[in-house]
């Protein structure tokens, strides 16, 4: 599991502006898939070939709260998530009360902390930034985020105390799997009710993420992993009543699974906040089902499953590919649904093809339906291959990687799924030109 840094601060410091800064593009704004839209608070970054998780705690909102509580919950949540965490300050304004009320809290943990002195746009400000060494964490670094000035030297010091990745404890083989979903669609129910199967052998053991416990259990011979969303039961009234904390404590399950089991609840209908968090599931390139909870509340004919499913699949049209359950944790009914799927997807998610038959493939595609021109240039391939795994990935080297245009890529997507079956799984395909 990669490491995590956390961006902590008091507001309009520009932490959100640092965090798009780090991962290289603006995703806290909006994503580009059609039929989903989300503020991002959580992604990945790369520094010097070290792989890292990264947090703008300036994301997380919590309704109707003082704002020095406000700061605090923030801080607090850093501290609990974070290997490592960078205190953001505005060098034009000095130290405020806010930066010394944070330090302190920052202080007292024994979390290493980077400070980074923001807005650093005109040189003669750094003459400003000793006053920040009364801080007491470190060396402070000016950077300006807005015009890209002292990144460099600020993620040079992240990952110089930035700890090592820790192992995944379990064999390739073992199907790793989460339950994600909004507060109170039955994620917990869901978990008690398959852990109560017939025939299944449940054992507890500590996860590599903080505060959770991993139920690894066997059902007809196969052996599962059930990774809990972090110590979600155990936080209190102000974390519980923020969405997208709800939603920060589920990505670390999501980032260890194979696969997501995203829960819907029937009662209360499709909202945004589960496709907020199906799309999480999506970017991590994990194999995702879309599970109806609660399936025994709604009042039912001939066609209601059938207009569920519709409605379902106009709202998620970026995953189209998920598999669709409906059941009830609560009265355990349709739970013998949920393994079949499992496996099936698991091996999808796994599965290798034959590089002959691949280039068969690709290359009838290609005969059926030429691609267009596009940029001046139309694309050619010459060969095909898959380079990993999970989620399943092929390269295709052809003449010029500029010149594909995304439809005719969804194309080729879409005909890997019928040619071999990748019912659930997402799959990646990278154009490389060949020398």
């Amino acid at each position: 599991m990669m490491p995590t840094v956390a961006i902590v601060g008091r507001p309009n410091v520009g932490k959100s502006t640092l965090f798009n800064r780090i991962v290289g593009d603006r995703v806290s704004i909006t994503d580009d898939e059609p039929g989903i839209t989300r503020d991002r608070i959580y992604s990945k970054a790369e520094w010097l070939t070290r792989q890292f998780h990264i947090i703008d705690t300036g994301g997380i909102d919590f309704d109707d709260t003082p704002f020095l509580h406000d700061i605090k919950s923030q801080t607090e949540i850093a501290i609990d998530e974070a290997d490592v965490i960078v205190l953001v300050c505005d060098i034009r304004s000095g130290i405020t009360d806010d930066d010394l009320y944070i330090a302190r809290m920052l202080y007292k943990d024994d979390k290493p902390v980077v400070v980074a002195l923001n807005k650093a746009d005109d040189i003669h400000l750094t003459d400003t930034m000793y006053e920040f060494y009364s801080l007491g964490l470190g060396d402070p670094i000016p950077v300006s985020s807005h015009h890209g000035i002292g990144i460099g030297d600020l993620l040079d010091a992240v990952v110089k105390i930035l700890p090592e990745a820790t192992e995944e404890p379990y064999d390739d083989d073992v199907v790793k799997m989460c339950l994600i979903g909004r507060p109170n669609v039955g994620k917990s129910s869901l978990m008690n009710a398959l852990l109560g199967q017939e025939r299944v052998i449940v054992s507890e053991v500590e996860g590599t993420t903080r505060d959770s416990i991993d139920s690894l259990f066997s059902y007809q011979d196969t052996d599962y992993v059930v990774i809990d969303t972090a110590g979600l039961r155990k936080r209190g009234k102000v974390y519980e009543n923020a969405e997208k904390y709800s939603v920060l404590r589920a990505l670390s399950a999501i980032d260890r699974s194979d696969i997501c089991l995203v829960l819907l609840d029937a009662e209360t209908g499709i909202r945004e906040q589960d496709k907020k968090i199906t799309g999480y599931a999506v970017d991590a390139g994990k194999a995702v089902a879309l599970v109806v909870n609660k399936w025994d509340t709604v009042d039912k004919d001939t066609n209601t499953m059938n207009r569920w499913i519709k409605e379902i699949r106009s709202h998620f049209q970026f995953v189209s590919y998920a598999p669709i359950l409906f059941l009830s944790a609560k009265k355990k009914e349709r739970l013998n649904t949920i393994f079949p799927a499992v496996n099936e997807m698991f091996q999808n998610y796994t599965r290798r093809v034959q590089t002959s038959v691949l280039n068969d493939v690709m290359t009838d595609a290609f005969y059926i339906n030429p691609p267009k021109p596009h940029g001046g240039q139309r694309v050619k391939l010459y060969y095909a291959t898959q380079v990993a795994s999970k989620p399943p990935t092929f390269v295709l080297f052809v003449n010029d990687e500029q010149s594909m245009h995304f439809s005719y890529e969804r194309y080729l997507i879409n005909r890997l799924r019928e040619s071999f079956a990748f019912d659930g799984t997402p799959i990646k395909l990278i154009l490389r030109k060949r020398d």
